[in-house]
């Protein structure tokens, strides 16, 4: 009754999970992104198409067996879709088994009018993407069509996509084709696909920025999540020999060979510019 009468109790949503609290949303969401409209040259090449890897799944079960109501978040998967939309690149839309793809709406930045024309735009291939499946049989053959694969952040990344051996399958394939992998905050859970089978950690040794677990253990505190994380991310990339080079949830972005990260919703702009201009650069 206290944290409600302040604003730092989640919110009960309808089928029992727990979405942040009035003052996490002040703190951390935005009606109107940083984005900043840059007019690239556009890439006009053969290599023009990009798969996004969206989670499919809501409602993350947390230690205490609350859930948490999740998705991905759109400010990371759509400001920087729209910097590599300013750059000339088309997406492919896909979830691990083509059911719609799930967003955390009570993120979603209303004012801003980029984002909302974005996702107005994709609401189709939201709604009905493509099967990691469907996508590793159709397209494996026609890597040189594909510049890169981004899995955009959101605790919902952290489900299901984890695990899933098509994701792993498109990683590698990704790697071995020299494709770029984008993607922040808790999107390089799916990172963690390369090990499946007891293979070795596609990325030890790389330098990537990640969203710190430090955080997400302190955001009860104030509501954010409904109780401590299921499991902690950076630190299990840690333990692989992945280098993390953020301990904030901040704006630091990554380029390590051909891997972009970001750590946090904060870094969307900057990890589409990033994007934008290194493959404009590479894809020459």
């Amino acid at each position: 009754m206290f944290k409600r009468l302040l604003g730092l109790a989640p919110k009960l949503e309808s089928d029992g999970s727990y979405s942040p609290s009035k003052i996490a949303l002040k703190l951390a969401t935005q009606a109107k992104t940083d984005f900043e409209n840059i007019k690239y040259q556009k890439y006009k090449g053969k290599r023009s198409k990009i798969l996004v890897i969206f989670t499919e799944q809501k409602n993350m079960k947390m230690q205490n067996g609350k859930l948490f109501s999740t998705g991905n978040h759109p400010v990371e998967a759509l400001v920087p879709m729209l910097h590599l939309q300013n750059a000339g690149f088309e997406f492919e839309i896909a979830t691990p088994t083509g059911k719609p793809v799930i967003f955390e709406m009570w993120a979603f930045p209303e004012k801003d009018e980029h984002v909302t024309s974005i996702f107005n735009e994709l609401k189709p291939s939201l709604l009905k993407p493509k099967k990691l499946e469907d996508f590793i049989d159709q397209s494996f053959s026609n890597s040189s069509s594909y510049a890169a694969v981004f899995v955009p952040g959101g605790h919902g990344a952290m489900l299901g996509i984890p695990e899933d051996k098509n994701v792993g399958k498109i990683l590698h394939w990704a790697y071995q084709n020299d494709l770029f992998t984008i993607t922040l905050c808790h999107g390089p859970g799916s990172l963690l696909t390369t090990t499946l089978n007891n293979q070795e950690f596609l990325y030890a040794g790389y330098k990537m920025a990640v969203f710190p677990d430090s955080v997400d253990k302190k955001t009860p505190m104030i509501g954010y999540l409904p109780g401590q994380m299921p499991w902690g991310l950076s630190e299990k990339l840690k333990s692989l020999g992945a280098n993390i080079v953020n301990t904030k949830s901040d704006k630091t972005v990554c380029l390590d060979r051909n891997l972009i990260t970001g750590a946090s919703p904060l870094a969307s702009n900057e990890l589409g510019k990033l994007a934008a201009k290194t493959l404009l650069k590479e894809l020459k």
